[in-house]
């Protein structure tokens, strides 16, 4: 089976969603973007899934009325091809790089950063 394509921020923000949800209905996923966008339409959440089952995003079960559908691959495996485009585009490569910009970049909280820590202090231990 082939890597389907790169999503794009709308079909990402469907990704986001369905990986909150669980599989879900086109009128389910509609409801829980409305939190973050009111005007987008219940027709719009249902094509943009139509396209995304045809790029082999999401799958669709067709067995009741009402088609559910849901991620093709997991959210880590979907998150960890993303992050390596962007290493290889925004940052030559270099995974040092996207970290360090993310640490002082102030995209990285107190808690999240003792989490960063902790983790890293596991993995001396184990070396």
């Amino acid at each position: 089976m082939s890597t389907p394509p790169k999503p794009t921020p709308a079909e990402l923000e469907m990704l986001r969603l369905l990986y909150a949800l669980g599989p879900a209905t086109a009128k389910h996923v509609h409801a829980a973007a409305l939190d973050g966008r009111p005007d987008l339409t219940y027709a719009n959440v249902l094509r943009l899934l139509q396209v995304m089952h045809g790029k082999g995003l999401v799958t669709r079960d067709e067995s009741a009325r009402a088609h559910v559908y849901a991620p093709a691959q997991e959210q880590d495996h979907m998150q960890t091809r993303l992050l390596k485009d962007l290493i290889q585009k925004a940052f030559a490569g270099s995974g040092k790089a996207l970290v360090l910009a993310a640490l002082r970049g102030g995209h990285v909280s107190a808690r999240e950063r003792a989490e960063i820590s902790a983790l890293l202090d596991e993995e001396r231990l184990q070396d």
